[in-house]
């Protein structure tokens, strides 16, 4: 009936990406030496961890990758089948290689998922998508509520409340599919034929040193024994956020005011959809 791709980019070049938000160079030895610590901790083993297995995860690299991390990607995927690591030749080649890889498939619907490298998701994100497949010929799929990670200076672990985020998914007939990637996933507050899905919370943006322009906008309590219930990190990244989470009561402030900011600003783009200002 469908077949559900989970689309990661891992380190395609590209032109107007040359340094991170501290302008320290981007795909050097050090950035993929971070990069891959990243994608142990968090990433990969949620992924691992789904409850439905039916789907597959296409995670891009570039071709110049460095043979040494070629080989850690081997054994990633001897450890789980249905991570398909693809090697092409830059950022302008991405779309396309998705594109002729779906297009290999004969299901009548195509699910397409995106998933950052160094963020995770909920052992039942690709269930809970996929629960909402209903033979659509065209519709997004947006979870809007989830958690944020701040990893550098001092460990703090929010709730997250944002439309239009990078976790959306795309369910359409599988006739010439546009995919999740053809466009930014801001851009999806101009489609009318959208799903926004309040208080499932199945993801986790990871807020670090490298991010070209995140910053932390967690707020409230999070009881941590619920989150590690359903969000599966690396045992050493599990403990060190056990053992050295900052409280939400030591940054009320900062709570409060992201709180405020996120519903304001979750408001007013519903006001600015509402009365098609999205569409001029």
């Amino acid at each position: 009936m469908f077949k559900h791709f989970l689309i990661t980019r891992f380190n395609l070049r590209k032109d107007d990406w040359t340094t991170n938000k501290k302008n320290i160079a981007v795909l050097t030895e050090e950035w993929h030496k971070n990069r891959f610590k990243l994608f142990a901790d968090y990433c990969f083993p949620s992924v691992k961890s789904q409850t439905n297995k039916n789907f597959l995860w296409l995670v891009y690299f570039d071709i110049t990758t460095p043979d040494s991390y070629k080989k850690t990607i081997a054994s990633l995927q001897e450890e789980m089948p249905n991570f398909i690591p693809l090697y092409i030749d830059g950022m302008s080649q991405f779309l396309p290689s998705i594109k002729s890889y779906v297009n290999d498939f004969k299901e009548e619907y195509i699910i397409t998922s995106t998933l950052d490298n160094d963020d995770c998701i909920s052992r039942t994100y690709i269930e809970e998508v996929q629960n909402r497949f209903d033979q659509q010929e065209f519709m997004a799929v947006d979870f809007i509520d989830g958690y944020t990670i701040q990893t550098q200076s001092l460990i703090k672990v929010g709730k997250k409340l944002h439309q239009y985020n990078p976790f959306i998914s795309l369910i359409e007939k599988n006739s010439s599919p546009k995919t999740i990637c053809n466009v930014s996933h801001r851009i999806w507050k101009k489609e009318k034929r959208i799903i926004q899905i309040r208080e499932v919370r199945i993801w986790a943006s990871v807020i670090h040193s490298e991010n070209k322009v995140n910053e932390f906008t967690g707020y409230g309590k999070v009881n941590l024994n619920n989150f590690f219930a359903n969000f599966t990190l690396s045992k050493t990244q599990t403990q060190y956020i056990i053992t050295h989470n900052f409280p939400c009561n030591k940054w009320k402030s900062q709570s409060v005011l992201n709180s405020f900011s996120s519903h304001w600003n979750f408001i007013f783009k519903n006001i600015k959809k509402n009365i098609g200002l999205y569409n001029k």
